[in-house]
């Protein structure tokens, strides 16, 4: 609130009334940023914890992926003193050979996920206002003796 020397009141207590609504309408324009920063902070933790979630569940796909193939490759190894021991040789190699590729996939997914999780944790800096002051006579607390 800007007043000119003719808006400001003539008698001390409209004075401090007026000085009380300023410090009221200053009170609430903090207020208001306050609310738009916390409200700020929350949407980005809700982002975070969302994509850890999806992190979460990409890595456990990649574990039932890895689990199958394991599985596949220890049963073709009981089968290896059968009959047909070459065949089962070159599937248990053929096997094994996607296992890897499939852990390195999910080790990356992994990493990919932590990289995403480490970025979105971090909170955006917050510029202030500039408070409004009062153009009207400063009356000094030192006395001049």
């Amino acid at each position: 609130m800007t007043s000119k020397p003719v808006d400001l009141p003539a008698d001390l207590a409209s004075a401090y009334l007026a000085l009380l609504s300023e410090r009221e309408m200053l009170q609430a324009e903090r207020d208001v940023v306050a609310a738009e920063r916390d409200t700020v902070v929350v949407a980005e933790r809700d982002i975070a914890v969302a994509q850890a979630a999806n992190a979460q569940a990409m890595l456990s796909d990649s574990e039932a992926l890895i689990a199958s193939p394991e599985l596949a490759i220890e049963k073709l190894k009981r089968e290896l003193r059968g009959r047909r021991s070459e065949r089962t040789v070159r599937l248990i190699d053929q096997m094994e050979l996607q296992l890897e590729e499939l852990v390195m996939a999910a080790t990356e997914d992994e990493a990919a996920a932590q990289a995403a999780a480490a970025k979105t944790s971090s909170v955006r800096s917050f510029t202030r206002k500039r408070p409004v002051r009062s153009r009207g006579r400063r009356i000094s607390s030192v006395s001049a003796w």
